[in-house]
């Protein structure tokens, strides 16, 4: 439990909760407090899947200017990896992961949002990537996450521009996966992650890991990678469950081994 991120657990689902408020900036501490509770969901066996949450009224508006704007270059040559391996460590839980978007995501909020497999979004919410309207570039993953996700065009108009983007744009141009009304952003995400909490948690870690890591490779060694992941399953209790129930015509209940 930390002072501004706490895990909470329940029915095989996780929820990493910010909680600094009143928009959860992302300081120093809550970044380090992140990495704890990614690295804790990712470990616990009775953690399926994983909702990232900032509350009913923001997600998180960003990093924490006022402790930046006293940090000078050598400062930040310290603390840029850290910050980036931080959010890299919420991308890395081999799990599902979903975010529920509510209020702001902006700069390190929108970045944060991006380590998820999926964004489920508040009507109200608004996104994007001011940093150019301080200075400086995303420094989280949003010059490489993003473009991955959007595509390289629409993510240098919102890293140039720096402009916020309202629902609605954001899920046409693919920044987010699903639109909600605002009272109930948490319990979509929660639905979408309670579709894994009995699941076969091997294959989707599995799953999760070939979709990722092919996308940093060419075709053939992607396909390299999804037949290690996909032949290294058989060795699974999941597998035999699931091939054996199929033959018997019954549903399966995964053991998660």
């Amino acid at each position: 439990m930390g002072e501004f991120v706490n895990l909470e657990v329940a029915d095989g689902i996780g929820t990493i909760r910010l909680n600094r408020p009143p928009m959860n900036a992302l300081n120093l501490q809550l970044q380090e407090e992140l990495r704890a509770a990614a690295h804790e969901a990712g470990e616990r066996a009775d953690v399926r899947a994983v909702v990232l949450y900032g509350g009913e009224k923001v997600f998180a508006a960003g990093a924490d200017i006022k402790e930046m704007a006293n940090m000078s270059y050598t400062d930040m040559v310290d603390r840029g990896a850290a910050l980036q391996s931080a959010f890299t460590a919420v991308a890395e839980i081999p799990k599902p992961v979903v975010a529920a978007v509510t209020g702001f995501a902006l700069g390190g909020g929108c970045e944060l949002a991006l380590c998820a497999d999926v964004r489920v979004c508040a009507d109200n919410a608004r996104l994007g990537q001011p940093e150019i309207t301080l200075g400086v570039i995303p420094g989280a993953g949003g010059t490489q996450r993003l473009p991955r996700l959007i595509g390289p065009a629409k993510a240098k108009d919102l890293i140039f521009t720096g402009r916020f983007v309202a629902a609605d744009e954001a899920l046409a141009i693919g920044l987010v996966d699903r639109v909600v009304p605002a009272a109930d952003v948490y319990t979509e995400a929660v639905k979408w992650a309670a579709q894994f909490a009995n699941g076969p948690a091997y294959a989707l870690r599995a799953a999760k890991e070939a979709i990722d890591r092919g996308l940093e490779v060419d075709l053939a060694t992607g396909l390299e990678l999804e037949r290690l992941q996909f032949t290294g399953l058989f060795a699974t209790e999941d597998r035999d469950t699931g091939m054996t129930a199929f033959v018997a015509k019954e549903k399966p209940k995964f053991s998660g081994r």
